[in-house]
């Protein structure tokens, strides 16, 4: 019976946690439904008064993005403000020949009038943090502006976001982010699906209440002033945006969060490339829970209610190894639940956490009506979204989770860039880029016996116990054996 009270134990911790996440997302949704209410009363700068004009540099790291850069610069030329007060530095770390056809339109730009110059690097220490840390040290702007090399700015971005600086306190303003290939496939609508609840139920959510948020790592502001109070970029994680967010907020920086201001970026249409993002992301997550986790707990200037809200933000990745834990212990659960009557009271208790599920589906919704509408028709193809989403997601759960398991453990690694396509219709192909992977990832492999470990799980259903089955778990198992299934086939058919 001790390894059934181990998996039990397990199990139980693990759905708690999911639970007490899910109970954070409400109270995320309840902060954002009365910030819809609110007026937006802050003051700005008079920009049609020169005299409140600010000197703003815009920072576009760049790195290997033969694909993008020409339509990168061609976007950020067309930018709206006044030309005697900003300053572009192409922040350059290529390796290939795109160091030289940067260079060649970089002239071609600074003949037509524009403060445009190229900063290149010898070496690529502390990656985009040492870039931009370089960058800052000659940069002649109050205010830095950064694009990563797939974003599209619209031409009024500055005059939209830099007025709101007038405030001495602001020490970022963040845009949302839009997606110019949303519906390009089924991988790119699940990534549009969830970047789309954290830049409005989450963002919105948490900065309306003065609880920590996030600059994005890019299609946001810093004040110059803001970054070097907080201890400038470093390096020493691979989510650098995260990790200064977190040390200005601590320094008792605010930051604003614009959700009416949407900066158009291209998602990752090929999951090799995805998974290098998520992979990134995640384990950053972990690498900073681990080196501000104690700063947020020991700062007695912040709430309590924002300590925990700020824990959790930097435990979100870590969301996925819970859901992992479950997933894997739910077949064993099976059995042990109709092995042992007298635990089937324990087991009717716990199917109360169905109810995390429930409290996602409603927060999702409330954030999928105000992007596409409500109505009948949209109720259902959010349905259809939403499941496809969540057994996607699930699917990349041993992925992610050992990204985070290395950030946890500190393990260290390099700074993988999301190679960018310039894709936007079904039309374009990606199979040629020369930046795509080649070589199938090991964990592949064991995503595709969890495809089969779960389909053994759908099986199980129809076996177990005396009674002709049990298919209290046979959708969440299905859901898992289509995510991972999807997972492991695009892995394959997509050489990652």
């Amino acid at each position: 019976m001790i390894p059934q009270t181990i998996i039990i134990v397990i199990y139980t911790i693990a759905l708690l946690l999911i639970f007490l996440y899910a109970l954070a997302q409400l109270n995320l949704l309840f902060n954002y439904i009365s910030a819809q209410k609110k007026c937006d009363d802050c003051s700005k700068f008079d920009l049609t008064n020169p005299d409140e004009i600010p000197y703003v540099t815009i920072q576009l790291p760049v790195y290997n993005e033969m694909y993008v850069m020409e339509r990168l610069l061609n976007n950020i030329a067309e930018i709206d403000y006044p030309k005697d007060k900003l300053e572009i530095q192409v922040l350059d770390d290529s390796t290939d020949e795109t160091v030289e056809t940067t260079h060649k339109q970089i002239e071609g730009l600074k003949a037509a009038g524009l403060d445009i110059k190229q900063i290149t690097r010898t070496d690529r220490s502390g990656f985009k943090a040492g870039a931009l840390k370089e960058g800052l040290e000659v940069a002649k702007g109050e205010f830095i502006a950064i694009f990563d090399s797939d974003f599209l700015p619209k031409k009024d971005w500055l005059k939209r976001t830099v007025p709101y600086f007038k405030d001495d306190n602001i020490g970022v303003v963040q845009t949302r982010w839009g997606h110019i290939n949303r519906n390009y496939s089924i991988l790119t609508r699940i990534q549009a699906f969830a970047l789309d609840a954290h830049f409005t139920l989450e963002q919105v959510g948490r900065n309306s209440k003065g609880h920590f948020i996030n600059f994005n790592g890019t299609a946001g502001v810093w004040r110059k002033e803001c970054i070097i109070d907080a201890g400038n970029w470093e390096g020493d994680t691979l989510t650098e945006d995260l990790d200064l967010s977190y040390r200005a907020q601590l320094k008792n920086w605010k930051f604003k969060y614009l959700e009416n201001v949407e900066t158009p970026a291209e998602l990752p249409v090929v999951i090799s490339a995805a998974r290098s993002q998520q992979f990134r992301w995640n384990k950053g997550g972990a690498e900073n829970f681990r080196k501000m986790m104690w700063k947020v707990l020991k700062n007695e200037k912040i709430s309590a209610k924002t300590k925990v809200h700020g824990l959790l933000h930097l435990l979100n990745s870590t969301m996925f190894l819970n859901i992992l834990i479950v997933a894997v212990l739910s077949i064993p659960m099976l059995y042990i639940k109709n092995e042992y009557a007298h635990l089937k009271p324990y087991f009717y208790v716990m199917s109360f956490f169905v109810m995390s599920t429930v409290i996602f589906f409603v927060c999702y919704w409330i954030m999928y009506k105000r992007i596409y509408g409500s109505g009948i028709k949209n109720f259902i193809r959010y349905i259809g979204m939403f499941f496809v989403f969540f057994s996607i997601a699930m699917g990349f759960s041993l992925h992610n989770s050992i990204a985070v398991l290395e950030g946890h453990l500190g393990k260290k690694s390099e700074f993988i860039r999301t190679p960018k396509f310039n894709i936007n219709t079904l039309k374009d192909s990606w199979k040629n880029n020369k930046y795509i992977k080649k070589t199938v990832s090991v964990h592949v492999i064991f995503e595709g016996l969890l495809m089969a470990y779960f389909g053994f799980g759908m099986y199980s259903a129809f076996v177990v116990g005396d009674q002709g089955g049990d298919f209290g778990l046979f959708p969440f198992h299905l859901m898992l054996f289509l995510g991972f299934g999807y997972v492991f086939i695009k892995s394959l058919t997509s050489k990652v």
